[in-house]
């Protein structure tokens, strides 16, 4: 086999799918690019035990077709170091023996045999497929994956959970002590079904979509998915389980609300966080007509900070303490100018929104509070 490519487009196809790849896999192939040469297309592939990505690109002067490996590192270190010229790779078909050709000098190492790269499955007959936009997709896993949990017990709660409808798709993510769920009325499908995303898939897709409207197409059965753009495709296991009935917890009437500009409150709590004790970032907001007050204190370090906000708040006074890390995280992924904060009383949810929602969007998200100390 043989074939010209330039070395910025390989090296850019190589790093857009090279984070998959796992140190000491339990499959040593699984270090390794897949090649497959075909006509005027080289397609790459690369994958842990769970999740498999899929890109191609386009070489010249191809002679011969066929699979093989090359491991990630001895082929990705050079490259990155490597200015744009074309590359000729020759690969000697009966033992794998690979020369790569360029302007001032050559590389020759031994790739692998192509043929013992894992495969994924196929999908079976119940398949649900639909689609969307990428920057739809993009805006669901950016603004859940943070409220995502690490739980060995109940591994659901550790992945993105679509929940499909005829006229709507929900992307929902808890931990147990915030919640976010994102409500996208613009992507439409045929009847009802939900998956669970597992959480390094969902990373490594906010790398890979674009942020225009690209399509993105997304098939799935009760095992795997598989999605599809115009620059690479992803298969991934799923999490198995049922999700937990997550719109049963979010409160129905909060009488108490605060309107408060989104930059300036969030520019204040990572102001005073940094005098929070940091084992619990607890911060105290004291809610007063038309005024919040921002407080934290580290009692065994002396250390303490207060801020004043003026605001729109109608309700009775109170003070409630939320982690500060977790209410930075949901405002950091809301795009509105103000927000809104409803509260029932200290010892129950916050629920914060958008106080106005972008076209088609339907953001929610759920706070717990956390006790203060007299």
């Amino acid at each position: 086999m043989k074939f010209d490519v330039s070395s910025s487009s390989l090296l850019a196809r190589l790093q857009s799918i090279s984070k998959v790849i796992v140190s000491k896999s339990t499959l040593p192939i699984l270090d390794s690019f897949l090649f497959q040469l075909q006509d005027n297309k080289l397609t790459i592939t690369a994958s842990d035990p769970e999740t498999r990505l899929v890109t191609t690109v386009d070489v010249m002067n191809v002679e011969g077709e066929g699979l093989f490996a090359v491991s990630a590192k001895i082929l990705l270190e050079p490259l990155k170091k490597l200015p744009e010229q074309p590359l000729t790779f020759s690969i000697n078909d009966d033992n794998l023996e690979i020369f790569i050709f360029f302007e001032n000098g050559k590389y020759n190492f031994i790739g692998h045999n192509g043929d013992t790269y894992p495969q994924p499955k196929p999908l079976g007959d119940n398949t649900i497929t639909f689609s969307m936009e990428s920057q739809i997709l993009l805006n669901g896993v950016n603004r859940t994956i943070f409220a995502t949990a690490e739980d060995e017990l109940r591994p659901v709660m550790n992945g993105i959970f679509f929940d499909i409808q005829d006229e709507s798709l929900t992307f929902a993510a808890s931990d147990g002590h915030k919640l976010v769920r994102l409500r996208n009325n613009s992507v439409k499908s045929e009847g009802s079904a939900s998956l669970i995303f597992p959480k390094k898939p969902a990373t490594l897709l906010k790398s890979l979509l674009t942020k225009n409207s690209d399509p993105v197409m997304i098939q799935f059965d009760e095992n795997c998915a598989y999605i599809t753009t115009n620059n690479f495709k992803m298969v991934c296991r799923l999490i198995e389980g049922r999700y937990p009935n997550f719109n049963s917890v979010i409160p129905i009437d909060n009488p108490n609300r605060l309107l408060i500009d989104r930059s300036m409150f969030l520019l204040a709590l990572e102001r005073v966080i940094v005098f929070s004790n940091p084992a619990s970032s607890l911060v105290k907001l004291q809610l007063l007509n038309d005024l919040v007050i921002i407080s934290t204190q580290d009692i065994d370090f002396s250390t303490s900070a207060e801020e004043k906000i003026n605001c729109q708040y109608n309700g009775m006074d109170m003070s409630i303490g939320f982690k500060g890390t977790f209410l930075i995280e949901m405002l950091t992924s809301i795009n509105a100018t103000e927000i809104v904060l409803a509260l029932a009383d200290s010892s129950r949810a916050g629920v914060i929104t958008p106080a106005e929602d972008e076209e088609d969007e339907e953001l929610l998200m759920l706070l717990m509070p956390m006790v203060l100390s007299d």
